[in-house]
């Protein structure tokens, strides 16, 4: 293996070690608070903080124009030339456009607030609250901006940094404002909790010395149409992804009930939250990497192919786990009650192998640039998706929607697949199936394990299975990174 490869693995190790070691802390703040915010201000101050949240953040997704995503690419690609001047240039076209599409939402807010208040709790009494709100969304631009920053030029240790020390004061400076006012401390929790997360990505973002000013803003609508283009495409995906989400719980709730609503959103909760801290982890220095070489056809499929195999290497061995051990999780993070959840967790997380392989693949078209390509490709997996799980559920409840994603998984694999080979020349190289030929069949023999037998067996073998992929894991990333001898290294420090 050249040096260039296993630097190459080495690289997406280290970003996903770190990343991943900041979206476990974030995991653990997000348990703390949400349990102290439940004994403080009960279902129906949670249930108003929810709804406050979710308004302003349907909002922001439609003035935002994706930038904190698609700005990650022009920087990326700026960085990667090494012209000073190019990047201070779009540094200050970005900075225009977010102070412009900050401003843009939070005045739509203010505009809207009252009709806000109407439709989201059938009064006008927060009307006030979401004007004061309102500047969250100025705030929050802000950050995206400041994150958007460090990402593109991949300072991937002060992006870990801030998104720890900003979890945590956020948690101790906004818990006091719950214990001693209740639902009257929601609103400026959240307004503090905005600035907090912004004071620190400016502090960390603001080491990286390039001298940027404000454009006109004519001047930055015309630079930065590219940029406003694919964010436009990523906000209209976003809420295609919102409302079919919407649509799916509402036809539950017709169909099943609202408790069924609830089970569905732990099954994924649980699935999105853990699985998806690895996908995070990995993404933070993919993406700006992948944007750097996105013009170079032997460069991108390289990377690409290093990244879904890592993505598999870690991510299956996890799986076997979800698989055989999942009665404890969801015992453990939840009740007894929740345990209905269990076959809709098992049919679903067997379709992570396909997410994972789509996932490293579907960064390419963002790193091209291509919004039009990118909306019609995610347009099309919220529909055949949406109508996938409404089958599902209806002919088979619970584990119908399990199915219904694992079909839908593996439906969008082929199709990412198959456009970015056609349209950018993508192929795997000969490792990768390799791979899944072993892994797949030891998730598949977890799944057996689980339903045909019972007690210690099943933990016996399952766990037999679970320690084979990850010594076929480990095997493979020491075979290309090295990785025991990395280990013994750290030690020695």
């Amino acid at each position: 293996m050249s040096d260039n490869s296993q630097s190459s693995y080495r690289q997406i190790m280290k970003a996903t070690s770190i990343f991943g070691g900041v979206q476990m802390f974030n995991i653990i703040i997000t348990i703390v608070r949400s349990k102290f915010v439940a004994i403080w201000l009960g279902p129906a101050g949670m249930g108003i903080m929810g709804l406050l949240t979710s308004t302003l953040g349907l909002i922001s997704s439609i003035t935002n124009f994706g930038l904190g995503t698609t700005a990650v690419r022009d920087i990326s690609e700026a960085n990667s030339s090494g012209n000073k001047e190019r990047i201070a240039k779009t540094l200050s076209v970005f900075r225009t456009l977010v102070w412009g599409t900050g401003l843009l939402g939070m005045i739509v807010v203010i505009v809207l607030s009252p009709l806000l208040s109407l439709l989201t709790f059938g009064n006008y009494d927060y009307t006030v609250a979401f004007v004061i709100l309102s500047v969250t969304l100025l705030i929050q631009q802000q950050t995206s901006g400041q994150t958007a920053l460090l990402q593109g030029m991949r300072q991937i240790k002060w992006m870990a940094k801030a998104g720890i020390y900003s979890s945590l004061a956020g948690l101790l400076t906004t818990l006091p404002l719950y214990y001693f006012y209740g639902e009257q401390g929601i609103v400026p929790a959240l307004v503090l909790t905005a600035m907090i997360v912004y004071g620190v990505q400016y502090y960390f973002s603001h080491k990286i010395k390039i001298q940027t000013k404000l454009v006109p803003v004519k001047e930055a609508i015309e630079r930065g149409k590219p940029m406003m283009r694919l964010g436009f495409m990523l906000s209209l995906s976003g809420l295609a992804t919102i409302l079919t989400s919407y649509v799916l719980r509402i036809f539950i709730s017709r169909i099943g009930g609202v408790m069924d609503v609830g089970l569905y959103n732990a099954g994924f909760a649980i699935i999105g939250t853990y699985v998806g801290m690895i996908f995070t982890a990995m993404g933070a220095d993919y993406y700006p990497r992948l944007s750097g070489v996105n013009q170079e056809k032997e460069k991108y499929n390289e990377l690409i192919n290093h990244q879904s195999e890592t993505a598999l290497l870690i991510l299956s061995p996890l799986i076997c786990g979800f698989l055989i051990f999942i009665n404890f999780g969801v015992v453990l993070l939840y009740s007894q009650k929740f345990l209905p959840i269990v076959e809709l967790i098992h049919f679903s997380i067997l379709g992570v192998y396909f997410q994972a392989l789509s996932w490293s693949m579907g960064f390419l078209i963002l790193a091209k640039g291509d919004s039009k390509s990118f909306f019609w490709n995610e347009f099309a997996t919220s529909i055949y998706t949406l109508l996938f799980n409404c089958l599902g559920y209806y002919f088979d409840g619970l584990r119908g929607l399990g199915i219904s994603f694992l079909i839908s998984y593996s439906l969008h694999f082929v199709q990412i697949y198959f456009f970015i080979k056609i349209k950018y020349g993508f192929a795997y190289n000969s490792t990768l199936p390799k791979i899944l030929l072993l892994q797949i069949p030891l998730g598949l023999l977890c799944f057996a394990v689980y339903y045909f037998t019972d007690g210690w067996v099943t933990y016996f073998l399952g766990s037999l299975l679970i320690l084979c992929s990850a010594m076929i894991s480990l095997y493979r990333m020491n075979k290309t990174m090295n990785i025991l001898e990395l280990i013994k290294s750290k030690l020695k420090k």
